[in-house]
């Protein structure tokens, strides 16, 4: 009797099906690079099927470039469109999650994409830097902050956000808001910020922090200026002056403007729209001596048509350097405004540069 032949390793792995079958559902979730070519091909590709043995697999086309294989010409002309087709399902999704009463489950929106809920997860936080959760959190953050700055009142706000009891809004509303609600509802009464005002290569300085992180990074020409600029911020908390131990934060801010090198890792207290918020995280993740465009951001939290908007949530940004929007330029490479001035943004912009050189 004769035994039966040994399988590859890799005719074990149940995405080797997908590719026997080019199998479109599973797109996005793997690739296959072929050793004997050089390249990586998605599942559905009908490029001819290569020997197990030359196969190996990755989650993403990043890990396959890494490993040193290069997109088939099929795979090079697909990409651009599976983005495409991408930023308009979260965008879809997004849209959904606006606009719903209480926050569509993971399972409803992958339905909705076409996609499994994991893949749907992985391409949603890809586009927008949140997960499809924190998004819906982030949105619903967006409506409490401006009901109550509308001046309704606590019970309006809660049900009108979605909450169906007191008890599930109070036990979040610190961490959308930092403080209670009623506080908030008042302009930041009772709320405690710390601040402190000092000097570097860029002119005047501000940095203050709440209880949940910092909350401003201002930068100008007048210290004055920044003071009032936090106080209009922030109109009925109390601005505490700086201490001793506060001065030491300052001064790692300041020492990462003069030596992006170093880094800067601070918790942050972000208050921003959901959209806002989505920009900022997008932001976070441009490496430092790096620039992307107002499009490229615009495209990679899957909203491509809002330039515009995002170039506005850019604008909006108080913690300069944390939320690194110097790095955003415009299409054509050239520096546009910035907050704190374009002056500003080219040394900061020059400095990250020789620092990663």
């Amino acid at each position: 009797m004769t035994a039966a032949p040994h399988k590859h390793p890799i005719e074990q792995d149940p995405r080797w099906q997908a590719v026997l079958e080019r199998d479109a559902r599973a797109d996005g979730s793997f690739v296959y690079g072929v050793k004997t070519t050089g390249v990586y091909c998605r599942p559905s590709s009908l490029s001819r099927l290569p020997k197990a043995e030359n196969v190996e697999f990755f989650d993403t086309a990043q890990q396959a470039e890494a490993a040193g294989y290069r997109p088939s010409k099929r795979q090079a002309r697909d990409q651009s469109q599976i983005a495409a087709q991408h930023a308009a399902l979260v965008a879809a999704a997004c849209r959904q999650i606006d606009t719903a009463e209480s926050a569509p489950s993971l399972k409803q929106l992958a339905q909705q994409a076409g996609m499994s809920r994991y893949h749907f997860h992985r391409v949603f936080k890809a586009a927008t830097g949140l997960t499809p959760r924190g998004y819906a959190n982030a949105q619903r953050s967006r409506k409490v902050r401006s009901q109550l700055e509308r001046g309704h009142s606590v019970t309006e706000t809660l049900y009108e956000a979605g909450f169906n009891s007191n008890s599930r809004f109070y036990a979040t509303a610190d961490h959308m808001l930092g403080m209670k609600p009623s506080d908030y509802r008042a302009g930041g009464d009772n709320a405690d910020i710390r601040f402190a005002v000092g000097q570097c290569s860029l002119g005047a300085i501000l940095v203050a922090q709440s209880v949940r992180g910092v909350c401003a990074i201002l930068l100008g020409d007048d210290p004055n200026q920044l003071v009032e600029e936090l106080q209009d911020k922030f109109s009925r908390a109390n601005l505490i002056g700086a201490d001793r131990d506060f001065e030491q934060l300052i001064a790692q801010v300041v020492g990462f403007i003069e030596a992006p090198g170093i880094g800067l890792d601070l918790p942050l207290d972000l208050r921003g729209t959901a959209f806002q918020e989505r920009v900022w995280q997008a932001l976070r993740r441009i490496p430092s001596g790096s620039t992307v465009s107002y499009a490229e951001i615009a495209q990679r939290i899957g909203a491509p048509k809002a330039v515009r908007a995002v170039a506005q949530a850019c604008a909006a940004n108080r913690l300069a350097v944390a939320i690194p929007c110097h790095r955003v330029v415009r299409s054509d490479g050239n520096l546009s405004g910035y907050r704190w001035g374009v002056e500003r943004k080219r040394q900061l912009l020059e400095r990250e540069s020789l620092s990663e050189g």
